[in-house]
């Protein structure tokens, strides 16, 4: 067997600068910003939308770049904006880019992973060079009646199958790059965190009885009819007890407690958004699930219900997005491994339960034949 010199991750589905990037290429710069700034301006209202460009001016001799500084911070009126030395590479760039829903990238410049060619007279020998860009087109904007040159029909197999818009039909454009952005949303799996040691209630929480089975094979039920796949989180320790009739994630990030059980969710699949239910909430039913699916917002972090006992949003019975993946390893790289202060610190979409005792946790002995006896009621 051949040497393997790194471990084998699965990879996020990143383009250069993004999950979700599109590069507008064959016009003027001028025109393609406008195309991008119509474009953004149709699709705000629902995502965050990035523009990436470059600039055509010389550099300002304003600044603290001039006098040597690597990385300028200015807080404006507006907005915030950051300024720096270094060329980013794509890692960077993903890093920068990861909390939007769409880039619009400038294609004179830069390279996608979906292209939106416009058609014109202008820019027609540019294009002709930068064919090796055009790797996967979604659609043709024309400018005016200029006509399809031959060099595109003859790299782009499947052209006559592409929607075909004027530049001047922005609201098409976005409309068209809004139903392929809903196709992507990210499908949802499930994890029962069940790998805790239960020290205050002194037996298994996840095979307490509340509902006439054990409380994890109750909760992989419920999540099983919204979730695409649904996995029991436990230590390595319970991986043969538990694997004979669940699918299981053993902990890879060991000592992190919860956080690690997300963390080793994501390693799995960091494609995928992750429902995380803790295995001590006994009033947890398919109602509240369905409620916290159906307000989920894909386009921050996480969706998380309102914790109103500890004033914070609830990270253990919550829908973690892919794009909090990266967020939580930054956390952790810092010295922090509380799920919850990832929430306190991010933009999330937090909702309120429906009923007061929905996250009500069972911790003790007394707290179980409580819950027990009032849900025999």
């Amino acid at each position: 067997m051949a040497h393997q010199k790194h471990a084998k991750l699965k990879r996020p589905a990143f383009g250069n600068f993004g999950r979700n990037e599109w590069a507008i290429i064959g016009t003027p710069c001028g025109n393609l910003k406008r195309i991008a700034f119509e474009v953004t301006k149709a699709l705000s209202k629902h995502y965050k939308v990035a523009y990436l460009d470059a600039d055509h001016k010389e550099a300002s001799s304003e600044g603290s770049l001039k006098f040597g500084a690597n990385l300028e911070a200015t807080d404006k009126i507006s907005h915030h904006r950051l300024d720096f030395i270094e060329q980013p590479n794509n890692f960077q760039w993903r890093q920068t880019f990861n909390l939007q829903d769409l880039v619009l990238v400038n294609g004179n410049h830069f390279k996608a992973n979906q292209q939106i060619v416009v058609i014109d007279p202008r820019k027609e020998d540019s294009l002709k060079r930068k064919l090796d860009r055009l790797t996967d087109v979604k659609m043709l904007l024309l400018e005016g009646d200029a006509p399809i040159p031959d060099f595109l029909k003859n790299h782009i197999p499947d052209i006559d199958q592409l929607p075909i818009f004027q530049t001047t039909d922005t609201q098409k454009v976005a409309d068209y790059i809004q139903a392929a952005m809903m196709g992507k949303t990210p499908i949802v799996k499930g994890v029962v965190l069940a790998g805790g040691k239960s020290q205050r209630m002194g037996t298994d929480k996840g095979a307490l009885d509340y509902h006439g089975v054990p409380q994890r094979d109750y909760l992989m039920g419920l999540m099983s009819e919204c979730c695409e796949a649904v996995y029991l989180s436990c230590r390595e320790e319970q991986v043969a007890e538990f694997s004979r009739s669940h699918a299981v994630l053993s902990d890879k990030f060991v000592g992190l407690g919860p956080f690690g059980a997300i963390l080793t969710a994501f390693q799995e699949d960091p494609d995928a958004a992750w429902l995380v239910v803790a295995c001590d909430m006994p009033f947890v039913d398919a109602n509240v699930l369905e409620y916290l699916l159906q307000n989920r917002s894909v386009s921050e972090i996480a969706t998380a219900f309102h914790n109103k006992e500890t004033g914070f949003p609830d990270p253990l019975i919550a829908v973690w997005e892919p794009r909090s993946y990266p967020i939580l390893l930054q956390f952790l790289s810092m010295g922090y491994s509380c799920p919850r202060k990832v929430l306190i610190n991010s933009s999330i979409k937090e909702v309120q339960p429906q009923h007061e005792q929905t996250l009500r946790n069972a911790n003790t002995p007394e707290d179980y034949k409580e819950i027990k006896d009032h849900l025999l009621k």
